[in-house]
């Protein structure tokens, strides 16, 4: 090969080599970028299992002081309706409303 063939061949190369060059910065960047967001969201997603046990159990809380509260009131209902109330009910509340 002459010389002047190798510098035709080499100049006609570089374009092709600068496009493989760009393309990798390109898709190292694009990683560089994502690092970040990539760790934050796994923060996040580490956390929320976390609040998610955390709601479940302050529900599971609420829903049985509810069922205790409906219990006392109908305890207290029955005591009224008996005609055995304690001087801590409200047999006011418990009274059927009008009829209309």
């Amino acid at each position: 090969m002459t010389d002047s063939y190798r510098l035709v061949l080499t100049i006609a190369l570089v374009p092709l080599l600068s496009g493989c060059i760009v393309k990798t910065a390109a898709e190292t960047a694009v990683d560089v970028v994502t690092i970040p967001v990539k760790v934050a969201s796994a923060g996040v997603n580490a956390a929320l299992p976390n609040q998610k046990k955390a709601d479940e159990k302050r529900g599971a809380e609420l829903r049985k002081q509810d069922e205790e509260r409906g219990k006392e009131f109908r305890a207290m209902a029955d005591r009224c309706q008996a005609g055995r109330p304690l001087p801590t009910d409200n047999c006011m509340a418990v009274q059927a409303p009008p009829a209309r």
